[in-house]
């Protein structure tokens, strides 16, 4: 099986993309499921909405200091 030039430039694509939406959704679920179960506990139906754009910020502002830092290193800066 023939070896192909771009293999690498997919794979390290292919794991960007896996990078940046792991970093994006785990704030994400992990907000929503407080306030899911502060509400449950709580008897409100707020916390939920509240949380997971909270999570929802947090995750793009990880995902913008990722991204940062990648083009960081690819210009030679770090």
């Amino acid at each position: 099986m023939a070896k192909h030039p771009y293999n690498r430039t997919v794979f390290q694509s292919l794991t960007l993309i896996t990078q940046f939406s792991i970093t994006m959704l785990v704030p994400i679920a992990l907000m929503f499921a407080a306030g899911y179960w502060l509400d449950r506990k709580l008897g409100t139906s707020f916390f939920t909405v509240v949380f997971f754009f909270v999570g929802a910020l947090a995750g793009f502002g990880n995902v913008y200091r990722l991204a940062r830092r990648i083009y960081h290193k690819k210009d030679g800066h770090g």
